[in-house]
C-alpha cells in the first residue's frame, strides 16, 4: 500500500470513528462547549448535551438533532453531587457506554488576592476541578467499554497565571495535573486524554471578561468557538496508533 493510500484510508477511518458513537459534552449550550457539541453531531455522533438551563439545551438539542436523530439533553448543575451523579446514571441507562467525555463547563472570575474573596475560589474549585473529576471518575466504567476518549478543555490560564488571575488559573492547573495523571492512568486501558488550552475566544464568557475590564470587545479579532472545535475533532479523530496530549491555541490578531 503506497503512503497515498495509507492517508486515504486514514481519513475513511476517522469519519468513520465518531460515527453513531456517544459523546457527552457539558457547558454545550454555549460557546466552545456548544460548538464542539453541534460539531460531533455533523459527524454523526450521538452528542449527550449536558448545562443547566433547559430552554438553551432545548435550542442547542434542535439544531443538534438536524444532523444526528439520537442527540440528547440533560440538565444537570456540575457543582452537585448529585446531579452528576443522576448524570452518569441517565447516560449510562440511555446508551451503556460513552466513547467521548468532553468537559466544558465551568466558572471564570478574576481578583487581586490582595482582597480576593476565598468563597469565590471555592466556587471555582467546586465547578472546575471537583465536578470534573467525579464525572470523569464516574464515567470510566462507561468509557472503558470503546474504549473512548476525554477531553478537557482547559485554558491559557492552565498553563501561564498572570495577575489577577490567580485563582482561576490555580483551577486550570489543577485540571491539567489530573488530565496529566489520569493520562497515565487509562493510557493501558485504551482510553486517550487531551487537553486544549484556548486563548481568548469569542463567546459570551469572553465578552463579560472584557466588560469587566473596560476594554472594547472586538469578537472578530478572537478565535471562535468553531476554530477550537475543529481542533478537538482534528485530534480525537486520528488513528488510535496515535494520541494528542495537549493543543494550545491563541488568537492570531493580539486585540487584550
Amino acid at each position: 500500500m503506497t503512503t497515498a493510500d495509507q492517508l486515504v484510508n486514514n481519513a475513511d477511518a476517522a469519519t468513520k470513528m465518531l460515527r453513531d458513537g456517544v459523546a457527552l459534552v457539558t457547558g454545550a449550550t454555549s460557546g466552545i462547549g456548544r460548538a464542539i457539541a453541534l460539531a460531533l453531531a455533523a459527524q454523526g455522533a450521538r452528542p449527550c448535551l449536558v448545562g443547566r438551563s433547559t430552554h438553551t439545551l432545548e435550542n442547542v438539542l434542535q439544531l443538534a438533532r438536524i444532523d444526528s436523530p439520537y442527540a440528547r439533553m440533560y440538565r444537570a448543575d456540575l457543582t452537585s453531587e448529585e446531579d452528576i451523579r443522576a448524570l452518569v446514571a441517565d447516560v449510562d441507562h440511555d446508551f451503556g457506554r460513552v466513547d467521548v467525555l468532553v468537559h466544558c463547563a465551568g466558572l471564570i472570575s478574576h481578583g487581586e488576592h490582595a482582597n480576593a474573596s476565598v468563597s469565590e475560589l471555592d466556587s471555582l474549585y467546586s465547578a472546575n476541578v471537583r465536578g470534573p473529576y467525579l464525572l470523569t471518575q464516574l464515567a470510566l466504567p462507561l468509557l472503558r467499554v470503546g474504549p473512548g476518549q476525554i477531553v478537557f478543555v482547559n485554558s491559557s490560564s492552565g498553563l501561564k497565571a498572570r495577575a489577577r488571575a490567580g485563582q482561576f488559573s490555580a483551577t486550570q492547573h489543577a485540571m491539567k495535573a489530573i488530565a496529566d495523571s489520569l493520562r497515565d492512568e487509562v493510557n493501558g486501558d485504551g482510553i486517550r486524554v487531551l487537553s486544549v488550552f484556548p486563548g481568548r475566544t469569542a463567546t459570551p464568557r469572553t465578552e463579560k471578561l472584557f466588560h469587566e475590564e473596560g476594554k472594547p470587545y472586538r469578537p472578530e479579532l478572537l478565535m471562535q468557538p468553531e476554530d477550537v472545535a475543529t481542533m478537538v475533532l482534528y485530534a480525537i479523530n486520528l488513528p488510535r496508533s496515535a494520541e494528542v496530549t495537549e493543543i494550545a491555541m491563541r488568537p492570531l490578531y493580539k486585540s487584550y
